[in-house]
């Protein structure tokens, strides 16, 4: 997991996490750290697996690790997530020497992990990843949440 190892090191990367964690330390729903981005990762390698996909495991988790990079530029100015995202992903991957083609369908993947029509099978689970790591059946202030029933993850995937 050469790629993600590399992101995970990557300095811009590390600023995303603290910016978020700190635009987040009040925020009482699901937060975007370190552990969401796995808990994406994972659940995302699994609908690769399950589907039959054949798609590395190393680019899953480097389009999970990157699919909320641009959160902070969200609270900061408004600026939708997923285009903020985009830009930044592609400045660490550039950083860390990735592959124009690997670099370009990570990039994607993160702009579209919040849109219903993805254009990719990685966008596709990622964007169904991030959905299903949200625990909104068991979250404390689910009440007070303002998304729609709908897209509250309200049950178990097995």
């Amino acid at each position: 997991m050469e790629l993600c190892e590399k992101i995970i090191k990557n300095q811009l990367f590390k600023k995303t996490l603290k910016k978020t964690k700190k635009a987040e330390k009040h925020r009482i729903f699901c937060r975007h750290g370190i552990e969401h981005l796995l808990d994406t990762a994972r659940i995302a390698y699994i609908l690769s697996l399950e589907n039959s996909l054949d798609i590395d495991k190393d680019i899953i988790y480097a389009a999970a690790l990157l699919h909320d990079c641009g959160r902070f530029k969200q609270y900061e100015d408004s600026t939708p997530h997923e285009e903020a995202g985009a830009v930044i992903a592609r400045q660490i991957l550039e950083q860390i020497d990735c592959e124009q083609t690997t670099a370009e369908l990570i990039i994607n993947a993160v702009a579209e992990h919040r849109k219903g029509h993805c254009t990719s099978n990685l966008s596709r689970i990622i964007f169904e990843a991030d959905k299903a790591s949200r625990m909104c059946l068991f979250c404390k202030a689910e009440k007070e949440c303002n998304h729609s029933k709908t897209k509250k993850n309200m049950k178990i995937i097995y």
